[in-house]
């Protein structure tokens, strides 16, 4: 019995300190002329998915020089309403059966 398994889509950032981690990318969000991405820290292993934190990671996507890049949301108002938004999203995707787990 074959499975069908979505590959994740992944991306790995550099913070400041130039160390990089890799994270798969949940959802994106076009709001009030902005793009938002929502990401979770990836691990190859399951095992090591279940021990790690449950992180939501929101970035915005900002352009400087005709380069884009993510970027942290520095105003806490606008991390939270993002944010908020993107959990109900994936908590309705996941009620919904859409996950990895269903069959399309």
């Amino acid at each position: 019995m074959s499975e069908n398994y979505e590959s994740p889509e992944l991306l790995t950032l550099e913070d400041e300190d130039g160390k990089e981690s890799v994270f798969e990318i949940l959802d994106t969000m076009d709001l009030d002329e902005k793009t938002y991405v929502a990401l979770t820290p990836y691990f190859e292993n399951p095992e090591e998915m279940l021990e790690g934190d449950a992180e939501l990671v929101v970035l915005v996507s900002e352009t400087v020089d005709g380069e884009e890049y993510l970027a942290s949301i520095d105003n806490d108002e606008e991390y939270e309403r993002v944010g908020t938004l993107f959990l109900e999203r994936l908590m309705a995707e996941y009620e919904e059966g859409e996950g990895p787990d269903s069959e399309s």
